[in-house]
């Protein structure tokens, strides 16, 4: 197609190549692949040309292609337009009766960063073309320019605006999921653990506004299903960093022979099967925050490069013989004693100490007393939404059994149960029969001689915190029953149970 002008009819010779009518920053398809094909994305696109018989011709161009378009003679007029219509796009001519068309483009990036801008002119040079796009321009087209041209242009803007409104919205999703009200709880060991982490994304934020300096690691510690990536979450997207990268990864899930390449990348041909270049972990989380779950299980071998990138913040890509920087917030997590892994070899000692800076060790579902019914309560409230019984409620008989449950399986476990009673669940109320929990083992049983302490317990704290909570189920909560079969006082019985945030009414 030849080239249209203000008037609309085609100059002889203007044939595609015979001239440079384009001048962009950006580089563009063949349109010759595009003749007469859909627009990717239907949109609104605003055109603001003075030449009616022009703006009439693209208004008409684009509708073809399947796009909604609307046409401002002037830049009071396009202002106007602009404000009503919200359009996903805007061609903009430079030379208007009443302004330039830079003053349209700085108007519209003072509001907004994600409708598409494509400055149009014919009196466009290099200097013109470097203003439109510092004012927030996505392309620039000089005239005479084919029809064929701007359909061109305006599917492949559309286009990424799609994919740009697509990323936003996951990455609001995740901000709007992952914030720090979105740890359940007003327990002192959960308290706890919301106040260290508003503390640290504080100092965060004090030391650098904008999030260029990543700050020190930190290592999160819990039993597996505590929720240890929601709070790894939490400090990345309450800090400086929120509109960077969250990437997290389970690195008990990756291959011990690919650790390496996933984590730093590899160039092409460093191995059998690299037949491209990959960008790792690192280098995608790169002004952000790379989250390491089960960093206990990482090779001895990829601890030592880990360490080498925590401290150089340097990565060098598998086959490449140059070290790359990388910016990077570090988060580990593990539910193992990383301590005594060290301690018997299986982990590198200075990594422990590289990450350990700041730890933040997560409680236990058990040791959360109350927190447990509240966290039911809301995933209720969400589930209701998922399978669409708006009525659906927890019934108080299965708010105290949930209570009375150890949670082995912690947060994991009630997500679980929750789910299987909502789905199985005939009535609008779930009562504690609905929730299917595993009946549990008698205070006798586990109080027999010759076993030391409950099968649960994994340290002392653990065992005592057990039995305490045995003693007042079998009891019903009558603290003094509970104080006589564990052969202490009363007083003694109350001590421990303020000590471990238990409550009477727990297992009435």
């Amino acid at each position: 197609m030849r080239p249209l002008h203000a008037n609309g009819e085609s100059r002889p010779g203007d044939e595609r190549g015979s001239f440079p009518f384009v001048h962009r920053l950006a580089g563009l398809w063949n349109a010759s692949s595009v003749q007469g094909a859909p627009a990717l994305m239907a949109g609104l696109v605003l055109i603001v040309e003075d030449e009616p018989l022009l703006s009439r011709n693209m208004r008409t161009f684009l509708q073809h292609k399947g796009h909604a378009a609307e046409v401002a003679g002037t830049l009071a007029g396009a202002i106007q337009r602009y404000d009503e219509l919200q359009p996903d796009l805007v061609l903009i001519d430079h030379n208007l009766p009443d302004g330039l068309g830079l003053k349209l483009i700085e108007h519209i990036r003072r509001q907004d960063r994600w409708t598409k801008l494509v400055m149009i002119t014919a009196h466009g040079g290099v200097e013109l073309a470097v203003s439109a796009m510092k004012a927030g321009a996505d392309d620039y087209l000089t005239k005479p320019v084919s029809l064929d041209e701007i359909g061109l242009v305006t599917a492949r803007l559309l286009d990424q605006a799609r994919l740009e409104g697509a990323l936003r919205y996951q990455r609001d999703r995740e901000k709007n999921t992952s914030t720090l009200d979105r740890i359940v709880g007003d327990s002192p060991a959960i308290a706890e653990v919301k106040r260290r982490i508003r503390f640290l994304t504080t100092a965060e934020r004090s030391a650098s506004p904008d999030g260029s300096l990543a700050g020190p690691p930190v290592l999160i510690l819990g039993e597996t299903g505590t929720g240890k990536e929601l709070v790894a979450r939490a400090l990345h997207y309450e800090g400086p960093r929120a509109a960077q990268p969250f990437i997290a990864v389970n690195c008990a899930t990756l291959p011990e022979q690919l650790v390496e390449s996933e984590l730093f990348g590899h160039e092409r041909g460093a191995f059998t099967g690299a037949s491209d270049k990959k960008i790792g972990l690192f280098q995608a989380a790169d002004g952000g925050t790379l989250f390491l779950d089960e960093i206990g299980e990482l090779p001895l071998f990829q601890q030592a490069k880990l360490l080498k990138a925590l401290e150089d913040r340097t990565i060098r890509p598998v086959g490449s013989t140059r070290d790359r920087p990388v910016n990077v917030k570090v988060i580990a997590a593990t539910n193992a004693s990383i301590e005594e892994r060290s301690a018997r070899g299986e982990f590198r000692s200075d990594l422990l100490y590289r990450l350990n800076t700041v730890v933040i060790d997560l409680p236990p579902l058990r040791h959360r007393g109350s927190d447990v019914a509240a966290i039911a309560e809301r995933m209720v409230e969400g589930l209701r939404k998922q399978y669409g019984r708006l009525h659906l409620h927890l019934t108080d008989a299965a708010r105290a059994a949930l209570l009375k449950h150890p949670w082995p399986g912690n947060i994991r476990e009630l997500r679980n149960v929750m789910e299987q009673a909502c789905l199985m669940c005939a009535r609008d109320s779930i009562d504690a029969a609905d929730l299917n929990l595993r009946p549990l083992p008698s205070l006798a049983a586990q109080m027999q001689p010759g076993v030391p302490q409950p099968a649960d317990g994994t340290s002392l704290a653990e065992a005592e915190r057990t039995l305490v909570i045995n003693a007042l189920r079998q009891s019903g909560g009558n603290v003094t029953a509970a104080a006589q079969a564990l052969g202490v006082s009363r007083d003694t019985l109350r001590y421990r149970m303020e000590k471990h945030a238990l409550k009477r009414e727990y297992y009435t």
